[in-house]
């Protein structure tokens, strides 16, 4: 078994009497961490804060090898040895990544006792979320319930290993303290980094379809649930674009036509649509934007799965770096493969009444007019604003949960689902921001009727041409109605993707 983590100084860190094994108590949080410094529930002099720091001081005197004041990985790695505690390089770098405020590649005092605050906290939250009978100890048959609730299959054999690495007295179950003890001076790997994990869900649309794909568990794959998840998914999209499109329409008008001499404004951009071909006009090219969706999803999803496995990962859940690089090249392939569809959804915005009587009228006219090319106009800006979208996605996304963790986050890890669709709207939209210019000058591109003779404009040319004629701002005309449609979009398509779940029998995860 793995050497513990217990360890006179270590066990003494935080406050003993809350042990489950200390006279009638029950396993609470060691301490406080407020501002307050308010005494733990046991309510002893021990756990008063003016205590707490004398031995979280006694501690980092003890860790800290060389008396310079602050934390290497050489201190740590030679003081936790004294401790009986061997940690790998790699564990120690994360531990001093994690504290390392200012990024000075150590830790001083006050860096590492916000490092075992913070990391307790998380600890405390995933015991009590494996604690399922509430009796402040965690079996067997918790951990195999409490991962398989999160889709990850483990049998009773591997979580009493588990066990037995962390069980210090022979029960064959761990209390707080013996949890504690395991974990604090080691990075979150392993259960509970699974627990703290917040599926990032990409299913609500909010018509950019660059972001990572939908994660499925083991168990949706083999029982075809995943296909399930990724209809419902397409016709909360479908809906929500429809209903939107008026917006996105107009978006496309001003970032194509829209300029210092032509000051196209909300109200005016929509009664001129609607004064040149009625209010149905409005929702042009919204059909090929429709019909894009399930081609890109599927070819996303199975890219995405394909590119797991060829990355050599079998983890479950893949760390931030994975899905960016899985997220990014399967949003690549996805977009390579139907990106002909978004030349044409953006002709069939623009084109005038009576100009093309259908989509297959536009792409021959498009296809015998400027050739093959054109339908691959705009490609190269497309490609690079996959990046900074996912990226942003993501790191938002990472900061906004766990910022919510350490603020709101008291008896579970489970934030609920209005707390997850703010999150995921607010990255989707930082990502949007980021990316806007790329897109902008991809729409351009894709709208360029080429004349025969005329140049053809680069994206490099044109990034220029903006900047030069409109100024910074210029690369962002449009923004506003793109804006205008995240809120509705996203309410409308988690409506109807809950309601096409229960059609479909889809279990809520």
């Amino acid at each position: 078994a793995r050497r513990s983590l217990a360890s006179p100084v270590v066990s003494g860190v935080l406050c003993p009497c809350a042990s489950p094994r200390a006279a009638g108590a029950a396993p609470g949080p060691a301490t406080e961490t407020g501002s307050g410094g308010s005494a733990a529930p046991c309510g002893r002099a021990l756990c008063e804060a003016s205590e707490q720091d004398r031995r979280l001081r006694a501690l980092f005197q003890k860790l800290d090898v060389n008396r310079d004041g602050a934390l290497c990985i050489h201190d740590l790695a030679e003081g936790l040895g004294r401790l009986g505690l061997h940690r790998t390089e790699l564990d120690l770098l994360k531990i001093v990544k994690a504290g390392d405020k200012d990024l000075d590649g150590q830790l001083d005092f006050e860096e590492f006792v916000h490092y075992l605050q913070d990391h307790e906290k998380k600890l405390r939250l995933v015991f009590k979320s494996l604690d399922k009978k509430n009796d402040g100890r965690i079996d067997a048959q918790e951990i195999v319930q409490s991962l398989r609730d999160l889709g990850v299959k483990i049998s009773e054999q591997q979580a009493e290993k588990i066990l037995k690495s962390m069980d210090k007295n022979g029960t064959m179950t761990i209390d707080w303290n013996e949890w504690r003890d395991y974990h604090l001076l080691h990075p979150v790997e392993n259960i509970p980094e699974i627990i703290l994990y917040w599926k990032h869900s990409t299913i609500f649309d909010v018509g950019e379809n660059l972001t990572v794909p939908d994660e499925f568990t083991v168990e949706e794959r083999q029982t075809g649930m995943w296909w399930r998840h990724l209809v419902a998914g397409g016709g909360a999209g479908a809906v929500s674009r429809t209903c939107t499109a008026p917006l996105d329409r107009l978006k496309v008008m001003m970032q194509v036509h829209a300029s210092r001499s032509n000051n196209m404004c909300i109200v005016g951009g929509f009664t001129q649509m609607i004064r040149e071909g009625g209010p149905r006009s409005l929702w042009r090219g919204n059909g090929i934007n429709v019909l894009k969706i399930a081609p890109e999803s599927a070819i996303k999803f199975m890219a995405y799965e394909q590119i797991k496995r060829f990355i050599g990962t079998d983890q479950e859940m893949l760390r931030i770096h994975e899905r960016l690089l899985a997220g990014s090249l399967a949003g690549a392939i996805a977009q390579s493969s139907i990106y002909p569809m978004e030349v044409l959804k953006t002709r069939m915005a623009l084109r005038k009444t009576g100009q093309y009587s259908g989509m297959l009228d536009c792409a021959k006219n498009i296809l015998s007019k400027e050739g093959v090319a054109a339908f691959y106009k705009g490609y190269i800006p497309n490609m690079l604003g996959i990046i900074p979208y996912a990226g942003i996605d993501l790191a938002v996304y990472e900061t906004l949960k766990n910022a919510w963790l350490q603020r709101y986050a008291v008896n579970s890890a489970d934030p609920g689902v209005f707390v997850l669709l703010a999150c995921g709207t607010i990255s989707s939209t930082c990502g949007q921001l980021a990316s806007y210019p790329l897109a902008l000058v991809r729409t351009r591109m894709q709208a360029q009727a080429s004349v025969e003779g005329a140049p053809e404009v680069t994206m490099r040319g044109l990034f220029k041409h903006i900047l030069k004629t409109e100024g910074a701002i210029g690369l962002y005309r449009g923004l506003a109605p793109n804006f205008m449609k995240v809120i509705p979009a996203v309410s409308i398509s988690y409506v109807v993707y809950e309601n096409l779940k229960m059609t479909l029998g889809v279990q809520s995860r």
